[in-house]
């Protein structure tokens, strides 16, 4: 009787790992955690990995950092002794007796009982495994931390990839599932056909699907690899482009296999040329929504008026600026949950600031140069240095950084590695949003009906009661003003600096040139024609070479259409 009640004394107070828990197939592994063989460890992990108990993830964390403690066989005894005082030394002596050098070979046999432990100072915080709960605070030197090598460290963190495959979280899942297809581990493969049984996402289940596949593919067993190649040669990925590639250049393939892999090989890299067509296409467009936001403006200064205004880039530098005034007094002065409307806001804000700076420097500057477009040329290109040295004063020299709102942040992988990023397809719907309302601005309204009538015939207008020299103030402030808004989107994609403008002001000139001077649909031609051929020429030619070689282009194209894509006809063009 007293050599049950130490028993279970020694058991209630010590036994970290309550046996029947865990599945009866890796209770066993939970023992050989605490040996010394590091083999017996590595079995014990592998088994907890395929276990997919999210238990097991707690043990495995603890194993990986150092937090798993065996405890030493001593305690037991000391607290039985403890306990003989109530019982009597005869007692002892009879259990003694009777149990002999059994208990102690038994012991011997036992596996290590372990624990999780939290060390404050010299005494150790002890918590069960499989659960939360606290067991006591002990003596640091009764415990003895579980020794890994690197190797084991290795084999924790894959064990820990796929016991995240069962995680509640889908997005959790779904990562364990890429991480398996990009390191395919013969280890693995009964966690993932048990993760795949259990999982219900469409998604989840096509990634699991290829990484058993990627598995697989090493399978002794010909008609299986058979299987795992078409599964996986049906994708666009081109890190399994990569594996099956690899695979390909192994010795020993079966004719059938290699075959196999040479059809899924080249058909992954078909689909990639298309998917790169696509992408190029893609940031084609995008450059070219940029070079449009930019030129837009150019089109009205310069085409609608024929001002040429060196100044252009820098409405475009204040417009940027402006957003990040805006950014920083959000942050300053509103809740944090509104950060991500100061975009909006920020449009107006710039369209105001940089319209204004354009309607007085035209009734300070221009108003006076209309008819000498040299002299027009020089003092922009001065007003440009100015107002490049006021945002230095201002704002300082280094670069000031405008942040995405959320909304704008990440994007999304269609096929293959080609991402669509928000912040570039928002800009590429702003700015044909910008292109429409300003069309509709010029066709729709009595002031578009002035301005056209005053750049086709000042004289007639002015007869006709038009007020031209306010149509020409309002025509440049909006000009100048929609400079400011292709600021604000060109500061989601790029760090804002007093020299923003000036990188973009002799593309917008070549849009405008190219396209046709004064035509908006030429505007938009000559823009997304622009950003998609210097897209086609970077890869081959460099992206300064290829800026060299659409320069040459467009020259020798003017030679053969002065007036660009879509030239103006009629009395407007005569004059």
């Amino acid at each position: 009787m007293i050599r049950f009640r130490r028993l279970a004394l020694a058991l209630l107070t010590l036994l970290a790992v309550p046996q029947g828990v865990l599945a009866a197939d890796i209770a066993d592994s939970l023992g050989k955690l605490g040996s010394d063989n590091f083999g017996d460890i590595e079995q014990a992990v592998n088994a907890l990995g395929a276990s997919g108990d999210p238990r097991a993830v707690r043990i495995l964390r603890a194993l990986g950092n150092g937090s798993l403690y065996t405890v030493k066989s001593d305690i037991a005894s000391d607290n039985a002794g403890s306990d003989t005082s109530d019982s009597g030394s005869s007692d002892s002596d009879n259990a003694n007796s009777d149990s002999g050098g059994t208990d102690a070979a038994g012991a011997a046999q036992k596996p290590a009982q372990l624990v999780i432990v939290e060390t404050q100072g010299d005494r150790c915080d002890t918590f069960d495994l499989l659960e939360a709960k606290k067991l006591g605070t002990v003596s640091c030197d009764t415990l003895d931390k579980v020794v890994i090598n690197n190797r084991l460290r290795g084999i924790i963190d894959a064990a820990l990839s796929s016991l995240t495959l069962f995680s509640d979280r889908r997005d959790d899942r779904l990562s364990a599932a890429q991480e398996a297809l990009r390191h395919p581990a013969p280890e693995r493969a009964a966690s993932l056909q048990k993760a795949l049984a259990a999982e219900k996402d469409g998604e989840v289940r096509q990634v699991l699907d290829r990484a058993l596949a990627a598995v697989q593919l090493s399978s002794g067993d010909k008609a299986v690899q058979l299987k795992a190649i078409a599964t996986l040669g049906d994708t666009s990925d081109p890190d399994i482009y990569g594996l099956l590639n690899e695979r390909r250049s192994a010795a020993g393939l079966d004719p059938e296999v290699k075959s196999a892999l040479d059809r899924a090989v080249s058909g992954i890299a078909g689909r990639q040329r298309l998917i790169g067509v696509g992408a190029t296409l893609f940031e084609g467009v995008s450059l070219g929504s940029v070079l449009l936001l930019a030129a837009i403006g150019l089109a009205i200064t310069f085409g609608v008026m024929g001002v040429i205004n060196m100044a252009h880039g820098e409405m475009i530098m204040l417009g940027a600026y402006s957003a990040f005034v805006v950014q920083e007094a959000f942050r300053a002065f509103l809740p944090a949950g509104w950060f991500d409307a100061y975009l909006v806001a920020a449009v107006p804000v710039a369209f105001l600031v940089a319209g204004g700076v354009g309607v007085v420097l035209e009734r300070t500057v221009i108003r006076f140069l209309y008819t000498r477009p040299l002299e027009t040329m020089l003092a922009t290109w001065g007003v440009s240095l100015i107002l490049q040295q006021l945002v230095r004063t201002v704002f300082g020299a280094p670069n000031r950084q405008v942040s995405n709102p959320s909304w704008m942040t990440g994007g999304i992988d269609l096929i293959g590695g080609f991402t669509l990023t928000w912040n570039r397809v928002v800009i590429i719907v702003f700015c044909f949003v910008v292109l429409g309302a300003l069309a509709l601005l010029l066709r729709r309204t009595s002031f578009g009906l002035h301005m056209r009538a005053v750049t086709q015939n000042r004289d007639m207008a002015a007869v006709m009661g038009i007020p031209t020299a306010r149509v020409d103030a309002l025509t440049f402030g909006l000009g100048s003003g929609i400079a400011g808004i292709a600021g604000v989107a060109l500061s989601q994609i790029g760090n804002v600096s007093p020299n923003l403008g000036t990188i973009y002001i002799v593309d917008s000139f070549l849009v405008v040139v190219f396209g046709g001077v004064g035509n908006l649909m030429g505007t938009l031609v000559g823009a997304m024609t622009l950003g998609i051929v210097n897209k086609i020429l970077e890869p081959v030619a460099g992206a300064v070479l290829g800026k060299v070689v659409v320069l040459l282009a467009i020259i020798l194209f003017i030679q053969k259409r002065p007036r660009g894509l879509f030239a103006l006809r009629g009395r407007a063009a005569e004059n």
